[in-house]
């Protein structure tokens, strides 16, 4: 066959526009051409091998045909070598066909020829991508050749896929022992599920002995490092592989920088996240989004609204696409919300109008339809605003939250309160007690007492509001002992009863039991200072 005609034939093969008629014609083109160029030209065995490739890319059951007719036959001019049967190897487990690939094996091992590395670690990663890593690893430990580091690379990221790190670990170790290095990809991954299980101290360990066997550690397994020390609330030591990488000439990049600065955030360093984002521009690292938006979420939640405000402004002169996302200035809101700063939180709404028309305009709307009562209609902008892929915010879940529980509809109220947390957003306190009160009017003061727990678990300070419908509740329901119980917490916190509180708990002390005589005998005994009676 000319050479132009076979050049055609595999480029329609390869043409994504091709048509499927044309398609099949040159396959059988391809396919045929080993006959026809016998009575021009004799092939040798490197044209066979590049015509086996193209096949086992089109279709393999064409490929297998093909490798039995010219390289199997009896009348066939030509053995197969390694490199052929690594081919058809490589089709054979791309598509699945692991049992067709073992007979292949047991072939190669059946004729003169001795398996290779790349015959064995196609075998190998094929097993590990079907999830059978006990059989390859007996495979690896049957190989008749030493494994490569490329064995080891397949067995331990396939290992770490799987959460297997004991597994992952001695395979590391037999890496080791045979004087071999695995890549930086693999020990990265070590080190990243090593993080996960909080055991950053002993990641350091293995990097430390990557780099003394030769490996290069590069900024991504610092990264992961740095992540992990972060993840485990240890930022100080985080930074102190930040400064460990410079120490050695590799410089961090901003993913570094931004995930350390998350790191002091979240334990409340808010102070050294800000430093250390002087200490990037300082070195020359050009911030990102992620670094503004990490820093701006940081000192809201810290209660420093402020503060955030400056570095929004900071991030708004820096780059104006950034005036389009909405993560930041919703941490604005939220930290407004936080403050108890409703009003300051819709003026800021409106400065956000011009950025985010449709979300500010579907916030508002909610917020007044709540307000209104009209809670079913705003339930549906809400819904809009999600399908439409908008980020509710902290005023939005409030709002809403306060309107459901007005209108007793106390299990989506709870829905929307367990959405926020899962957001980042946890409530403040007078939407719990919007909640604990609707739970009480329903008689469900038990799950009203387990909200009260869950505040204080979260570090949410209770207020009067929080406690007295569950004192009014018991008492109504003559649990007197119980709401005692909470007024005794309420002082024990340094929260004082109001009028309400006492009027319900001593009216029904005064007039209950001997037993009730002596708790209020108690309570005098141990707050004379704070006790009103009602009166009349």
């Amino acid at each position: 066959m000319p050479e132009p005609l076979f050049n055609l034939a595999t480029k329609i093969l390869f043409h994504h526009r091709t048509g499927t008629a044309r398609l099949v014609q040159a396959q059988a083109f391809l396919y045929f051409s080993s006959s026809s160029t016998a009575s021009t030209s004799t092939p040798s065995i490197r044209d066979l091998n590049s015509k086996l490739n193209r096949l086992v890319s089109l279709d393999i059951d064409q490929a297998r045909d093909f490798f039995r007719t010219q390289f199997l036959s009896s009348d066939s001019r030509f053995r197969p070598n390694l490199y052929t049967f690594s081919i058809l190897l490589k089709g054979l487990c791309r598509t699945n066909r692991i049992d067709e690939a073992f007979k292949l094996l047991s072939l190669i091992k059946s004729s003169r020829l001795k398996p290779n590395h790349v015959i064995y670690n196609t075998l190998i990663h094929a097993l590990c991508q079907n999830g059978s890593l006990g059989r390859a690893r007996s495979l690896m430990e049957s190989m008749r050749t030493p494994p490569s580091d490329v064995t080891f690379n397949i067995l331990i990221s396939a290992y770490c896929a799987e959460g297997q790190l004991v597994k992952a670990l001695v395979m590391l170790e037999k890496c080791f022992d045979l004087g071999l290095v695995p890549d930086n990809i693999s020990v990265t991954k070590i080190v990243d599920l090593m993080c996960r299980e909080n055991r950053a101290m002993e990641a350091v360990e293995v990097l430390e002995r990557f780099e003394a066997k030769g490996g290069v550690v590069d900024c991504v397994a610092y990264n992961t490092l740095i992540k992990g020390f972060c993840e485990a609330e240890k930022p100080n030591v985080a930074r102190k592989v930040l400064k460990e990488m410079e120490r050695k000439g590799i410089l961090p990049n901003v993913r570094s920088f931004n995930i350390l600065s998350s790191g002091f955030c979240d334990v409340g360093k808010v102070d050294d996240a800000k430093e250390l984002y002087q200490e990037m521009r300082t070195d020359g690292v050009e911030p990102n989004f992620d670094t503004f938006d990490i820093l701006i979420r940081g000192f809201c939640l810290s209660g420093r609204v402020n503060t955030g405000l400056e570095i929004l402004d900071l991030m708004e002169e820096f780059k104006e696409d950034y005036r389009h996302r909405i993560g930041p200035y919703n941490s604005i809101i939220y930290g407004l919300y936080k403050e108890g700063k409703n009003g300051e939180a819709v003026e800021f709404l409106k400065r956000m109008e011009s950025n985010f028309p449709r979300a500010i305009d579907k916030t508002l709307r909610i917020i007044a339809l709540c307000s209104d009562g009209e809670i079913e209609e705003a339930k549906l902008v809400f819904n809009q605003m999600v399908l439409e892929g908008g980020i509710p915010n902290a005023l939005v879940y409030a709002a809403l939250i306060q309107a459901m529980c007005q209108k007793n509809n106390v299990k989506e109220a709870l829905n929307l309160i367990n959405e926020m947390v899962q957001k980042g957003l946890f409530p403040v306190v007078s939407t719990f007690n919007a909640l604990i009160c609707a739970f009480c009017k329903e008689g469900e003061l038990v799950s009203a007492s387990r909200l009260l727990d869950e505040m204080v678990m979260r570090d949410c300070v209770p207020n009067v509001a929080s406690y007295a419908p569950l004192v009014q509740g018991f008492c109504e329901l003559e649990e007197v002992e119980r709401a005692f119980s909470y007024v005794l917490k309420m002082m024990e916190r340094g929260v004082v009863p109001d009028s309400d509180i006492w009027s319900s708990l001593v009216k029904n002390l005064i007039t209950g039991t001997q037993k009730n005589c002596s708790l209020l005998d108690e309570f005098i005994f141990r707050y004379p200072e704070d006790l009103i009676l009602p009166s009349g």
